[in-house]
């Protein structure tokens, strides 16, 4: 029987504009409320004209008798990936992050659909690259970077992975209760939350903590297996502490949190909301380094 043919699934999140129209019904109402503020829907035009010209170009780029796919990130939780898959993320840089923990070790393609709105850590290809690109990983002739992932699991069996960090906290702006274990030492907190994050988290919301606070810790690279957490504004008080404020841990250790919190206390990663874990009074979070990793291509050999 013969093979089947490489599969590629491009992933892609809709526009700026596309949501602006989604939310006003059509485009000139969507223009009509930025006029009636002193705004201008031209800038998203031109966004979602850079987004469509590049998933025009990558579309072209995938050979004709290869199977093709094509999901929106809202629709990834019901996605089926296959284990051959090659995914194209056309987008900003959170999307990768986004689809990564769906995937199996699968190579990713990041594509940078706009340099002058996106920083292309994650997505560093421009769409004129990825012919090549896909004939490379076809080939086995791609260059990976295996980045670090994190896993987070309730002990009612919840669980998720995320691979720039994952936040603990309130669902809300009030302050979350808990206590934190790390090491040997066990502490009561009450906080804005607090993050574990990896080494591709550390370009993110950690390295915005890490310099506001001019931390000594040194941040994991995206490769390494080392995860770090930060505490977002410990409250001192008669009964909480803020001494646990920052730690490191790698493979083979866990840091661990015990909610105090009745209601609205959650668990998500890389800033998915919608997706998070429900974690009340009692409950114990364990974040470790993941088996899973990121698959990223970065070059072809």
């Amino acid at each position: 029987m013969a093979s089947l043919p490489p599969r590629v699934v491009t992933v892609t999140r809709p526009s700026e504009l596309e949501q602006l129209v989604a939310r006003h019904g059509t485009a000139g109402q969507a223009r009509f409320f930025l006029a009636a503020r002193g705004q201008s829907i031209e800038v998203l035009d031109e966004r979602h004209e850079r987004l469509r010209a590049a998933l025009t170009t990558v579309s072209n780029a995938i050979p004709a008798a290869w199977r093709r796919a094509r999901v929106s990130r809202p629709d990834l939780s019901r996605f089926l990936f296959e284990p051959q898959d090659i995914i194209l993320a056309v987008g900003q840089d959170g999307l990768v992050a986004n689809v990564a923990k769906y995937l199996a070790g699968q190579p990713v393609i990041g594509v940078n659909p706009d340099p002058l709105e996106y920083q292309g850590i994650l997505v560093p290809h421009g769409a004129d690259q990825v012919a090549r690109l896909l004939e490379a990983c076809a080939g086995d002739r791609h260059r990976l970077q295996a980045r670090t992932m994190i896993a987070a699991a309730v002990d009612d069996g919840q669980h998720l992975l995320a691979l720039n960090e994952v936040f603990v906290g309130h669902r809300t702006h009030q302050s979350a209760r808990y206590r934190l274990c790390w090491e040997r030492e066990i502490e009561r907190q009450s906080s804005s939350g607090l993050i574990v994050a990896s080494g591709t988290g550390a370009t993110g919301w950690a390295l915005s903590i890490h310099r506001q606070r001019r931390h000594r810790l040194p941040l994991p690279e995206p490769e390494e297996s080392r995860l770090v957490f930060f505490v977002r504004e410990p409250f001192p008080s008669v009964a909480t502490g803020c001494g646990l404020a920052e730690g490191e841990f790698g493979e083979g250790a866990a840091l661990k949190v015990i909610s105090e919190m009745n209601e609205d206390g959650v668990i998500f990663g890389d800033g998915i909301e919608d997706d998070r874990l429900t974690f009340g009074w009692g409950q114990t979070a364990s974040f470790r380094v993941a088996r899973q990793r990121l698959h990223l291509v970065v070059a072809d050999r």
